[in-house]
């Protein structure tokens, strides 16, 4: 093949594999970041959450994360154990689980606040494409969501 020609197959051509590098480099970076408050990047995700919803139930955070609730659960337990949040069964529905935050996982937001700057800042992206850069991978997100859904459906007609 020449070499001017496009190459479909070539890895540098993958959108997925460029998400999936940039994605790894940023985990990364977060691992770093995040080690001061004893937070994974999955537990940082969850806290992210609490941080901006308040209380949430597992289904909630679930919609939220675009998780299911088997790779929560572990999550939730850790985060239990070091203090972060609570789990307890709704009064409503004892069939719900309701995530809320303790007193310790509420204060760790205060320590956590420079972390979305620091990450920005080693990524040298500046704040207006980042925040483009943001609207166009949630666009990816829910076209392929919503691609997902129609073939799933289409499997079961």
């Amino acid at each position: 093949m020449a070499e001017t020609e496009y190459d479909p197959l070539a890895l540098d051509n993958q959108l997925c594999f460029s998400l999936y590098a940039a994605s790894r480099a940023l985990t990364g970076l977060y691992r770093e970041l995040l080690g001061d408050l004893g937070l994974t990047y999955p537990q940082y995700l969850v806290m992210l959450a609490l941080w901006e919803h308040g209380t949430l139930s597992v289904k909630g955070l679930s919609r939220v994360l675009h998780l299911d609730s088997g790779t929560l659960s572990p999550l939730l337990r850790r985060l239990e154990t070091a203090g972060a949040i609570t789990r307890t069964r709704s009064a409503a529905d004892e069939r719900v689980v309701e995530i809320g935050l303790t007193g310790h996982g509420a204060a760790m937001r205060e320590r956590a606040l420079g972390i979305p700057g620091q990450l920005v800042c080693a990524a040298e992206i500046p704040a207006g494409d980042a925040r483009e850069l943001i609207s166009v991978l949630d666009g990816i997100t829910r076209s392929v969501e919503r691609a997902a859904a129609r073939r799933a459906c289409g499997a079961q007609g």
